[in-house]
């Protein structure tokens, strides 16, 4: 059965209700595909014999909502929690606490497909619909087929975490996702970039010449100026590719602009006078003003650190190989790197390597002191 809650009264009542049960299911939806100032617009919960649908936008403050997720008492369930866990924080200063992950259990088992829908199929015969994965949730009033399409995306997670229990206890791994999990609960959000900076984040900007780079940095902060006033994500204003390929051409008119490959006319003929006024105006700034990419400088090489790397990963690879797990999973290059670097001498001193948890150095201590020697 499901429940939609729309008032204070009903949220209070629910959350009531949840925090007397031992285990509850959570996902969020929210809107960066479509909108420009993202946030979450609804939140789903599922006990194993009914869900609810909160819809924040009535609400405004969702407090028993996070006495909830930080209710200890109640363990909560989400698959692949760092984005839910980054949002709630960003939206309501909401923590969590007493977590399992569904996603980093079936990687901690070694399933080579951790989505959601390949998880419910193979454990649970259960298909998901991939109808509304990219709508528009700011809507309202939401139709029925989009309300039952979230609920679907907890109702099955109390099931699906029951079974990938089962197998990581027979492995002895639960222990390892405990910890995975605590780690979770340290998860904020970190923001992003100020447009000022950000543009050099799209994917060859930096192979731009200083004055292309310039008409890149003018053309994103208009897109962005454009993409808030509307409230649309940016890309549905003018792509990455576009603007990549204004910048690097530097049309000077609206048939050269028309004529730039990798423009669609459509975009030309709308946007034309803006796209080209941003051009002109880094046409027409002073040589010292342009940007320009700084590098860091290039480390030297250091073929003994380096070499230290290759032992440790070729006993990650053994060790990832014995367990069938992907040997990324079983330990990044990462924290390879930072036990090349500190060169520990027992697990005591593996252990305060900050990039490794505690059941990487139970599995791997050894291996890896061996390899260091």
């Amino acid at each position: 059965m499901d429940r939609y809650i729309a008032t204070p009264d009903e949220l209070a009542d629910v959350a009531r209700a949840l925090r007397a049960e031992t285990l509850v299911a959570v996902d969020t939806e929210a809107a960066s595909f479509h909108k420009y100032r993202d946030r979450i617009y609804l939140v789903q919960l599922s006990t194993s014999a009914e869900t609810f649908i909160i819809d924040p936008l009535p609400l405004g403050d969702l407090a028993p909502l996070g006495e909830l997720l930080v209710d200890r008492g109640v363990e909560k369930v989400f698959h692949d929690a760092d984005y839910d866990l980054r949002i709630f924080d960003r939206d309501y200063r909401f923590r969590a606490a007493h977590m399992f992950d569904t996603r980093i259990a079936a990687q901690l088992i070694g399933e080579p497909a951790i989505g959601l829908a390949s998880l419910l199929e193979k454990y649970l015969g259960v298909k998901l619909s991939k109808e509304f994965q990219k709508a528009d949730w700011s809507r309202r009033p939401l139709p029925p087929d989009m309300l039952a399409y979230a609920a679907a995306d907890t109702r099955h997670l109390p099931a699906l975490r029951e079974r990938l229990r089962e197998r990581l206890q027979a492995l002895g791994r639960l222990p390892w996702l405990a910890e995975e999990c605590v780690r979770l609960e340290g998860l904020r959000w970190t923001g992003t970039l100020d447009a000022a900076e950000a543009y050099l984040r799209i994917k060859g900007a930096k192979a731009l010449a200083g004055r292309q780079l310039a008409a890149l940095r003018e053309l994103y902060l208009w897109r962005e100026t454009l993409a808030a006033r509307q409230d649309k994500a940016p890309f549905r204003i003018v792509g990455n590719d576009v603007l990549l390929a204004v910048s690097r051409a530097l049309p000077r008119t609206l048939p050269a602009l028309a004529a730039t490959p990798g423009v669609p006319g459509s975009l030309a003929s709308r946007y034309g006078p803006m796209l080209l006024d941003g051009v002109t105006r880094a046409l027409d700034l002073d040589e010292t003003a342009l940007p320009h990419v700084e590098r860091a400088p290039r480390q030297p090489r250091d073929p003994s650190f380096e070499a230290r790397v290759e032992r440790l990963k070729v006993a990650r690879n053994q060790a990832a190989s014995a367990l069938a797990l992907d040997p990324g999973v079983l330990c990044g290059r990462g924290a390879l790197e930072a036990v090349a670097r500190v060169r520990p001498t027992d697990n005591a001193e593996m252990e305060k390597i900050g990039e490794l948890r505690r059941w990487q150095v139970e599995v791997l201590g050894t291996a890896f002191l061996a390899a260091l020697s």
